[in-house]
């Protein structure tokens, strides 16, 4: 035997409760499960044992939807992440210009700035805010959503962008009182700023999964559902696989890769198909998900589409990034090329778009076990929410998003349309999976503080005072599960990971505190003290 764990608390997450003392672990699998007495009696000559000193043991983490590669990027940019104004925003980005020279005419990229977080005046800075960075390099600075952008009078010079280019379909740039462009990018107009942008070579890019994954590694993540095709300027999709599979040979890859293929145009996806990548394709370390689609924007920046006027914003409904039928088109062309399907979808006119081109699909070529979703799955009323339990889809949703989001939904969409929103415990009860995630670097992806707010219902400071709409919080258990067995359920690899089990992978995690016994309020603080994976001790 290779390694025991014993003297802890195992939560094994079987679905029944189970809880035994110690794990014993030979290569990458679990062998045995149980008691000290029983798991001690496998030691060998050769068996590393460590002693838990009581501490929980859970499966390792899996984080169903988030953006790793564009989290590694951002750690070579600007972190806007908490500015108050504005100014701020200019000054940091300033700042990092400053500390880190670059020749004349490079780009300078900032990403994490949300206006609703502003002191004062709360709007979108402009391109005369940021010509105040600099005039001889073009600037880039990306809401935390990563559906807005605004860049300086530099970057719409390189780009060709004037009063009188055309607008982009399924996006917009936005222009001043004279009509000039402002630098404000939404939705699909931003891929016309990263285009310009070159794009980092195979060894860059392996550099930021290196980072990004310690990182993640860090909070007890062994495996994430990851939208990685369009993170880079270029799109190389095959630069992206190699990179990721370069560190498989490696031996240095420390989380799980199941990619999310973002490939919003038929002659990608027809040619993605065509060199034969489909759901499933790979290994255990990196392998081959849905294909990922947009068919709206966020809430925060109101592009979400939604059936009514946005209630802070009368006359916007938001912006759909395809139509009914192109939407229709690429679901079905994936579908019936056995790809699994997750379609971003924050409004509520997102998701019936995105479940007509789901049932359309199915008609015309039942399946059983497609495990297609929609991700987020936010402003949802009870049809939408029927329609989930109904054609057995999976809501990809973000607990952390209520850290922000539930001091604006009221605002955006009014108390109605709120009641029925974020509904995680009528998921659950309706027998909805809900692979949880972070949506990286949107928000953390702590898990600790994401199990925290989908207990609590409480953002990281408490508020409000007995949660936001407090009838949907989930149990801990419930939660746990979300970031371990559905994470596992959406990749289709429920038999190999996100239990601890016999024959499992042996993904594991040791936390500080027990969750399951301290105040509710406490789990955000609670510390990964151990990562394992495949059987391996990860630094920290």
């Amino acid at each position: 035997m290779d390694l025991i764990f014993c003297n802890g608390k195992v939560a094994t997450m079987d679905g029944e409760g189970t809880i035994c003392q110690a794990v014993a672990i030979e290569g990458d699998r679990i062998k045995a499960i149980g008691s000290d007495d029983e798991i001690l009696q496998l030691k060998t000559g050769g068996t590393r044992l460590v002693d838990l000193q009581g501490k929980l043991m859970v499966p390792g983490f899996n984080d169903s939807h988030m953006h790793l590669l564009s989290y590694g990027y951002s750690l070579t940019m600007a972190d806007l992440n908490g500015t108050d104004s504005v100014e701020d925003v200019v000054q940091r980005t300033r700042d990092f210009m400053e500390e880190n020279p670059a020749e004349k005419g490079k780009w300078i990229r900032g990403r994490g700035w949300n206006q609703d977080y502003f002191e004062g005046e709360k709007r979108f800075p402009t391109r005369y805010d940021l010509d105040r960075v600099s005039t001889d390099h073009p600037v880039c600075v990306t809401r935390t959503c990563g559906h807005v952008l605004t860049v300086n009078s530099k970057a719409l010079e390189i780009m060709g962008i004037d009063r009188s280019s055309p607008q982009i379909p399924g996006g917009q740039f936005d222009l001043d009182e004279d009509g000039e462009p402002n630098g404000i990018f939404r939705e699909d107009a931003m891929r016309v700023v990263y285009d310009s942008i070159p794009s980092p070579g195979l060894d860059e890019i392996k550099d930021m999964i290196r980072k990004a994954s310690r990182d993640l590694n860090g909070m007890g993540i062994t495996s994430v559902g990851t939208d990685d095709f369009e993170a880079l300027p270029g799109s190389d999709y095959e630069n992206v696989i190699r990179a990721y599979r370069d560190l498989v040979e490696a031996g240095e890859s420390t989380v799980r890769i199941y990619e999310q293929c973002l490939l919003p145009k038929i002659e990608r996806l027809q040619e993605f198909l065509g060199k034969g990548y489909r759901t499933g394709v790979g290994d255990g370390n990196f392998k081959i998900g849905p294909l990922k689609l947009l068919i709206d924007g966020s809430l925060g920046a109101r592009t979400a589409a939604m059936v009514e006027d946005y209630s802070d914003d009368p006359g916007n409904r938001g912006i759909e990034t395809a139509t009914q039928e192109y939407l229709n088109e690429l679901v079905q062309t994936a579908h019936n090329e056995n790809c699994q399907v997750a379609i971003h979808g924050i409004g509520d006119k997102g998701m019936y778009m995105a479940f007509q081109a789901i049932e359309s699909a199915l008609e015309e070529n039942p399946r059983n076990d497609h495990r297609h979703g929609i991700v987020h799955a936010q402003i949802t009323d009870m049809p939408l929410l029927e329609r989930f339990r109904d054609l057995d889809a999976l809501a990809y949703i973000q607990p952390i998003f209520l850290d922000y989001d539930w001091k604006i939904v009221r605002d955006r969409v009014g108390e109605q349309r709120e009641t029925t929103s974020y509904n995680w415990k009528r998921m659950v009860d309706m027998g909805i999976h809900i692979p949880c995630g972070s949506d990286a670097p949107v928000e953390t992806f702590d898990v600790m503080k994401g199990i925290y707010e989908a207990v609590t219902r409480k953002d990281l400071q408490g508020n409000p005072q007995g949660g936001w709409l407090p009838d949907q919080a989930l149990t801990v258990e419930e939660a746990l599960h979300g970031f371990t067995r559905e994470g596992a359920y959406a990749s289709f690899e429920e038999e190999e990971k996100g239990m601890i089990s016999e024959g499992y992978l042996a993904d594991l995690v040791v936390l500080s505190d027990d969750i399951f016994e301290i105040e509710p309020e406490k789990i955000k603080d609670v510390k990964v003290q151990m990562t394992v994976f495949g059987g391996r001790i990860l630094p920290l």
